[in-house]
């Protein structure tokens, strides 16, 4: 199975073997003791590093943090969707704040993530694409979401995480062709 892989600049794409992605989850790998607790995941205070990924768990979901490369959130979608995960939807102060912690520890507080969020079918109603649910629980950053438009016409209708003002990862409306990195999720 071949997938294609982004390095960095949008105009080079390089096919590589599936199996040459570092530590994307696959179910069938999972290990389940006899509770059903997955015995791969972590929790947020298991010492990690960026060069190996293991899910995190908190509460029933688990996230992966796609930080191999940058995409933008139609491509970080399709490499969720391909490898058995959909873009992150985060649903409570609690969620956002331990999947904050866990992009700071790796220390990438600095980074912007894609989520599933999208105002993409009407203007300023944003919802999750993973699951169809509308945002109810927000977290915006201070003038957020303003649909900012751009020279080229294009405006912001995909949810980011970022850190814009040292006030640590709040969601930010941005264009869906915005390259970064990306929160995948498995569970609702």
């Amino acid at each position: 199975v071949n997938i294609l892989h982004d390095h960095g600049d949008p105009d080079t794409l390089e096919t590589v073997e599936s199996e040459q992605i570092p530590s994307v989850y696959d179910s069938s790998q999972d290990d389940l003791d006899e509770g059903g607790e997955c015995t791969n995941c972590v929790d947020e205070g298991t010492p990690l590093n960026r060069w190996t990924m293991p899910l995190l768990k908190l509460g029933e979901k688990r996230y992966y943090l796609g930080i191999f490369f940058k995409a933008n959130w139609y491509r970080a979608a399709q490499y969720c969707r391909y490898h058995g995960m959909h873009l992150a939807s985060i649903n409570s102060q609690e969620e956002n704040d331990k999947l904050e912690k866990h992009i700071r520890d790796f220390g990438l507080g600095h980074e912007h993530f894609w989520t599933s969020g999208t105002d993409q079918a009407e203007e300023g109603t944003f919802f999750w694409m993973s699951t169809g649910r509308p945002v109810t629980f927000t977290n915006w950053n201070t003038g957020e979401p303003n649909n900012f438009r751009y020279e080229n016409g294009e405006e912001e209708h995909c949810l980011e995480l970022w850190n814009r003002d040292g006030k640590g990862l709040k969601w930010n409306d941005s264009p869906c062709s915005f390259e970064t990195f990306f929160v995948c999720e498995v569970g609702q």
